[in-house]
């Protein structure tokens, strides 16, 4: 990992570019030709379910794991070929802390410090400041056995960027958090980006994604399906839809055929207390139609436009909801394997 920079190496390339790369365990191709392009300053969102191959792309990435097929660089610099120097660039935390839980907060960070070859002056003085920026200043002194879930992925976090890499590998930061704990997490992630860092992100939660990533690949059974802004994949689904309740139950059919009237549309009526729903394909229309209703002397209890959430986008590209299936059980049982 790389010295404190405010600048990511070669600003304005491609922090990652990956081209066809493979891995096969056995007779399973957990990756399957994945290409990848993540640009500097931005997090990149990668989404599937578990064993979809997200983790098994990251390791390879990350110069852990060597791949079987196609190539990958980072800022540059090829995997293979150049690993010592990938791995000054990049900081990769887990699913779970990778830290001592015999030992306190200050005391791991310390010790990550040391490893990195940090003083030990300069150690406490940046491991005091990450457990400050991490909100863990209360519980430094705390065996890390007393930690939270929540606490522990903090600081799981907070070591991988003792040395400010200009790449972050996040792999499923959040699972299992609580929802106060993940909204933290996130807050997190921003200001690493803010501050001149770029985030792969790994995610099977679609708010996830959708909260905080510039741009996502859709990963199924070791391919890209799918890659693009959240508002690009959602929009390829089809179009957001228009939505409007009648303040009068009288009003309900004839607000109905003037929605069909004015958008060229077919709406239909939910059992939602007269909620009438219409396709929005040209956004221009909609003022013409709120116009329309006013002169028919129809008053609106309510108006609004309801994209595509990530949810369809996830179930129409691959067919299936973003959960474990036996395919992807056996892929996390061959990846735990290869650790051990």
């Amino acid at each position: 990992m790389a010295q404190k920079t405010n600048k990511a190496p070669g600003a304005g390339e491609w922090a990652i570019e990956a081209q066809g790369l493979v891995k096969i365990y056995g007779s399973n191709r957990a990756v399957d030709g994945v290409d990848l392009k993540v640009g500097t300053g931005s997090i990149y969102g990668v989404l599937g379910p578990n064993g979809a191959g997200k983790t098994t792309t990251i390791r390879m990435l990350a110069t852990l794991l060597r791949p079987d097929a196609g190539s990958a660089r980072i800022f540059g610099h090829d995997v293979v070929k150049e690993p010592q120097i990938v791995r000054q660039l990049i900081g990769v935390t887990g699913q779970y802390a990778s830290v001592d839980e015999s030992l306190s907060a200050t005391e791991n960070l310390v010790i990550f410090s040391r490893l990195l070859g940090l003083g030990r002056t300069e150690a406490k003085r940046k491991a005091a400041d990450l457990l400050e920026e991490f909100g863990l200043s209360e519980a430094a002194k705390r065996p890390l056995k007393n930690f939270s879930g929540g606490m522990r992925r903090r600081l799981d976090l907070a070591a991988s960027l003792i040395a400010q890499p200009p790449l972050i590998f996040l792999d499923e930061p959040t699972t299992g958090l609580d929802p106060r704990t993940r909204t933290q997490m996130w807050e997190t992630i921003r200001r690493l980006v803010n501050t001149g860092s770029t985030v792969l992100l790994t995610t099977q939660y679609l708010d996830e994604a959708d909260q905080l990533a510039d741009r996502i690949a859709v990963i199924d059974r070791g391919h890209v399906v799918a890659e693009g802004t959240v508002d690009e994949l959602k929009t390829s689904i089809g179009t957001s839809s228009l939505q409007l309740r009648a303040k009068n139950p009288q009003d309900i059919e004839p607000a109905r055929r003037i929605i069909e009237r004015v958008l060229e549309v077919r709406s239909n009526i939910s059992a939602e207390a007269g909620k009438i729903t219409a396709p929005m394909g040209d956004a221009d229309r909609v003022t013409d139609l709120l116009i329309a209703l006013r002169e028919a002397g129809i008053p609106l209890a309510e108006v609004s436009v309801q994209k595509p959430t990530l949810d369809e986008v996830f179930l129409t590209i691959t067919g299936h909801g973003v959960k474990e299936d036996e395919t992807s059980k056996d892929e996390s049982r061959q990846v735990e394997a290869l650790r051990a």
